[in-house]
């Protein structure tokens, strides 16, 4: 293969496929140009741009030529340009032993465009959720918080406890829970048994002997006795 052929034949169609935009940075002792790249918007001010710079090698295109990116700062602080360089790496492997400078610049092409969409996508999504989010809370400060039945009884339970009403119910039961006097008689049998009991026993009840000791003082005859009819009075007697 006519080595330096293939290569200068090359280096004329690529100029002028991008003639205005190619720059030829040395002919000998191997050529070397820089063909830029740039995504779709990139003209309006937005997308990916950088700059290819090839450089042939003694046996190109049975060898792979050399490959530089040149980027500005702003393309490094959205992508890594060794993701690009390892991209255009595996399409010039793909394309040994043949002129691939084109199929090259194409690809990193793509690749840009690919890049940016992605970008842009995750950018507009983030604007989304931003948006969203901020409306949720707009919409909160009018809806409030919504109300569950976990979180009332939560709340209903702690402003209880803050009002002392557990305290009060408590004190409530018990003073329901006494019994009036007629209740705990009616309740309690064994009250009736111990008032029968007490009628029943006549040990329980004891007479004092002493107050009948001077009957025998008294002036009570026999006689008297005898005349004596319950119910009659003295003057019925005469």
């Amino acid at each position: 293969m006519d080595y330096h052929y293939e290569q200068t034949s090359e280096v004329e169609a690529l100029d002028s496929i991008y003639y205005g935009d190619m720059q030829i940075l040395q002919t000998e002792p191997m050529h070397k140009f820089s063909i830029p790249i740039k995504s779709e918007e990139y003209d309006e001010g937005e997308g990916l741009a950088c700059e290819l710079v090839f450089t042939y090698t003694p046996k190109y295109p049975e060898e792979l030529p050399s490959l530089e990116i040149n980027t500005e700062e702003s393309f490094d602080e959205i992508v890594d340009k060794n993701e690009l360089y390892k991209h255009l790496m595996e399409q010039a492997n793909e394309n040994l032993g043949m002129v691939m400078i084109f199929t090259l610049v194409s690809a990193g092409q793509e690749w840009l465009n690919e890049k940016w969409d992605s970008i842009k996508k995750d950018r507009e999504e983030a604007v989304l959720l931003k948006k969203k989010a901020e409306e949720e809370a707009e919409m909160k400060r009018f809806e409030g918080t919504r109300v569950t039945v976990e979180s009332f009884l939560a709340w209903r339970k702690q402003f209880e406890i803050e009002m002392g009403i557990p305290a009060k119910r408590e004190k409530e039961n018990k003073d329901k829970n006494k019994l009036t006097g007629k209740e705990l008689f009616m309740r309690d049998t064994t009250l009736n048994e111990s008032d029968l009991k007490f009628l029943d026993d006549g040990d329980a009840v004891k007479v004092d002997e002493s107050l009948f000791q001077d009957l025998d003082d008294l002036d009570i005859s026999d006689e008297d006795d005898e005349d004596y009819v319950p119910g009659q009075s003295e003057t019925d007697s005469d």
